[in-house]
C-alpha cells in the first residue's frame, strides 16, 4: 500500500496539487489520468521519491518494495540484458553478485562458508532460485528473443530498450508498481500479455497511459487529476468519462434551474415591490432570492477540442478503385501489385507492421507520390483531405494561427470567422496569434484537423492522427470519426480507435493483403484471419498497429 497526505507542489504561481490526500490500495490498478500538463508524470515521481513536493509525506508499508519503469533507456548500457532485468529487484541483484563472487573463489574460507550460508538464506526468501526463469518469462512475454538476453543493453535498438526496463519493473513481483506510458513500442501481442499480467498482479498498480483500451482493460480504478486535486472513481477509463460526464451535466443542469428560478423570483419582486397588497409576498421571494446561491464550477483543466467533419456532398456510386499498384522505396518494394475496391460507408483501418506501405499508399492517394506502376481512380463525386503522419511542411512559415487558418477558410470569412474556429479547437484569446513555428505536436495536430474540418471533403485520409495528442483529443476525434457519415482510410496505434472506427480492416502483409468487412476486434479474434495471416507471413513480424 502507498499513501500520499497532504501533497502540494507549485511552480511559481502555478499550483499543480493542493494537499492531496490519496491511498493506493493492494489488489488494485489505478489509471492515473488528467489533461497534458495536470501533474501525471510529476506526481508518478512524487510517489517514487524522485521529487520532493514542497509540502506533505509518500508513505509505503513496512518492508514493501516499490518498482518504477524507468524513462532513462542509458542507465544499464554496460550491462547485460538478463542483469537489468534482475536489477529489478536491487537487493536480490546484490546477494546474486555477492554470493555468485564468493562460490568463485579459489580459496574458500570458513568465514565464506558462513557468509554464503546467510546469503543463501535471504536469497531463497526472496524467491532468488526462480529469478532467471521469471526473467526470461517477462523478456519472453515483452518480445525480447532469446539472442538478445545476453547482450549489453547498449547494442539493442532503442524500443528493445524500454521492453527490457519495463521488464525490470515487472520483475520480482513488488508491492508498489508505477508505470508512465507501458505500451510504448509494444506491438498488439505484447500489450496484451502485459494487459494480462496486470490483470492477474496481486498488488498495487499505477499506471499513466494514453492508451484507452489499454486503461479499460487492466484498471479497477481511475485517479483523476483536475482543479489541482486527484478524485478516485471505482472502475476502468470508460466508466469514469461517462460518470464524470453524467456528474457534470447534473451540475450544469442544477445551475440551470437554479438560475432560472432566481429570474423568476427576480421578476416577481420587481413587478410588485411597489405594489401593497404585493409587497408580503415580495419580501418572501427576496428571502427565497437569498437562500438560492450557484454552485461554483472550477475551471477544469481538462478541454475537448470541437471535432466535426462535415462533407458538402455525399459520396457518388463510385469511390476509389486500385489496380496493380507497386512502389519501391530505396530499392525495397513497399507496394506489389496492390488492388483495391473502396465502397460506400468504408471505414477502412490499415494494420500491419510495415507503417511505410501504409504511408507510402496513402501519399500516392494524395498526389504526393508518383507509383512506379499500376493506377489508381478517386470517383467523379469525391473530395478528399489528407492528413500526413509528417506535418512539417504545412507549418514552414511565419504566420500566426488566424493567418494560417485563412489559407484554408472560405474566402468570405475573415478574422472572426477564424478566431471563433480556432477557439473551438483550443487556441483562445493570444493563443490564436501564436507563430506557427512554436506550435508543440499536440498543437500542430490540431490544426491539420481543422483544415481538414474546413475541406468539406467526403473522404479523409489520416495517417496516424493520434500521435501526439492527449486523451481529450483522442476522444473528441475518435468521437468525430464515429459521427461522419461517409468514407474513412486511416492507420493508428490507438486500439480503442480503431476498435470503434473501422467497419473495414485491411492487413498489407510480407506475402500479400487481408481484407476483412468487420470490426478490429473480431478480425483479432478470427481463426480464419489467423491462417490466412500464417500463411502469408512466413515468420515475418506479428501483427502490430
Amino acid at each position: 500500500m502507498i499513501t500520499a497526505s497532504n501533497i502540494t507542489l507549485s511552480y511559481g504561481k502555478r499550483v499543480l496539487f493542493k494537499d492531496v490526500n490519496i491511498k493506493f490500495t493492494p489488489g488494485n490498478c489505478y489509471g492515473l489520468i488528467g489533461a497534458n500538463g495536470a501533474g501525471k508524470s510529476t506526481f508518478l515521481k512524487i510517489l517514487s521519491g524522485e521529487i520532493s513536493p514542497d509540502k506533505g509525506e509518500v508513505t509505503i508499508g513496512a518492508q514493501e518494495r516499490l518498482a518504477v519503469l524507468r524513462q532513462d533507456q542509458f542507465a544499464f548500457d554496460e550491462e547485460i540484458v538478463f542483469n537489468t532485468v534482475i536489477r529489478g529487484h536491487e537487493r536480490l541483484y546484490k546477494v546474486m553478485v555477492e554470493r555468485e563472487a564468493i562460490y568463485a573463489k579459489a580459496d574458500f574460507s570458513e568465514e565464506d562458508g558462513i557468509r554464503s550460508a546467510e546469503l543463501e538464506v535471504e536469497f531463497a526468501e526472496m524467491n532468488g532460485y526462480e529469478a532467471e526463469s521469471e526473467a526470461a518469462v517477462l523478456l519472453n512475454g515483452l518480445g525480447i528473443p532469446e539472442e538478445l538476453r545476453h547482450k549489453k543493453m547498449k547494442e539493442l535498438e532503442g524500443g528493445d530498450k524500454v521492453r527490457v526496463l519495463l521488464a525490470q519493473a515487472l520483475f520480482g513481483s513488488p508491492d508498489v508498481l508505477l508505470l508512465d506510458e507501458p505500451t510504448n513500442n509494444l506491438d498488439l501481442k505484447s500489450i496484451s500479455w502485459l494487459e494480462d499480467f496486470l490483470f492477474r498482479f496481486p498488488n498495487t498498480v499505477i499506471v499513466v497511459s494514453h492508451d484507452r483500451h489499454f486503461l479499460n482493460q487492466v484498471c479497477t480504478h481511475t485517479a483523476d487529476i483536475d482543479f489541482g486535486r486527484i478524485q478516485v472513481y471505482v472502475g476502468n477509463y470508460d466508466f469514469w468519462y461517462h460518470a464524470s460526464q453524467l456528474t457534470l451535466r447534473q451540475r450544469q443542469n442544477e445551475n440551470r434551474k437554479v438560475a432560472e428560478k432566481a429570474a423568476e423570483l427576480k421578476e416577481f419582486i420587481q413587478r410588485f415591490s411597489s405594489n401593497a397588497s404585493k409587497a408580503k409576498q415580495a419580501t418572501s421571494r427576496k428571502k427565497l432570492l437569498d437562500k438560492l446561491t450557484l454552485e461554483e464550477m472550477p475551471v477544469s483543466t481538462r478541454k475537448y477540442p470541437h471535432v466535426m467533419f462535415k462533407a458538402e456532398r455525399p459520396c457518388g456510386d463510385i469511390i476509389l478503385e486500385i489496380s496493380g499498384l507497386t512502389k519501391e522505396i530505396d530499392g525495397i518494394k513497399v507496394l506489389d501489385n496492390f488492388d483495391l475496391v473502396v465502397r460506400k460507408k468504408d471505414k477502412i483501418a490499415f494494420v500491419g507492421g510495415n507503417s511505410l506501405a501504409r504511408t507510402t499508399l496513402f501519399r500516392i492517394l494524395a498526389g504526393e507520390l508518383e507509383p512506379d506502376s499500376g493506377s489508381f481512380r478517386w470517383g467523379v463525386t469525391i473530395s478528399t483531405s489528407y492528413f500526413p503522419k509528417e506535418n512539417g511542411a504545412y507549418f514552414e512559415n511565419d504566420l500566426n494561427l488566424i493567418e494560417w487558418l485563412g489559407q484554408y477558410s472560405p474566402p468570405t470569412e475573415g478574422e472572426t470567422f477564424a478566431r471563433g474556429f480556432l477557439g473551438r479547437m483550443l487556441f483562445s484569446g493570444d493563443e490564436a496569434v501564436k507563430k506557427t513555428s512554436v506550435l508543440s505536436g499536440g498543437e500542430r495536430v490540431r490544426c491539420m484537423l481543422s483544415r481538414m474540418m474546413l475541406s468539406g471533403a467526403n473522404a479523409l485520409i489520416l495517417d496516424e492522427p493520434t500521435n501526439h495528442l492527449d486523451l481529450e483529443s483522442i476522444t473528441a476525434l475518435n468521437d468525430g470519426l464515429i459521427a461522419y457519415p461517409e468514407v474513412v482510410l486511416f492507420a493508428s496505434h490507438d486500439h480503442e480507435f480503431v476498435s470503434t472506427v473501422a467497419n473495414r480492416i485491411i492487413e498489407i502483409t510480407p506475402g500479400g493483403m487481408i481484407d476483412r468487412v468487420m470490426q478490429f476486434d473480431e478480425y483479432l479474434e478470427s481463426e480464419d484471419v489467423a491462417k490466412e495471416r500464417d500463411g502469408l507471413y512466413h515468420g515475418h513480424a506479428e501483427l502490430t498497429l
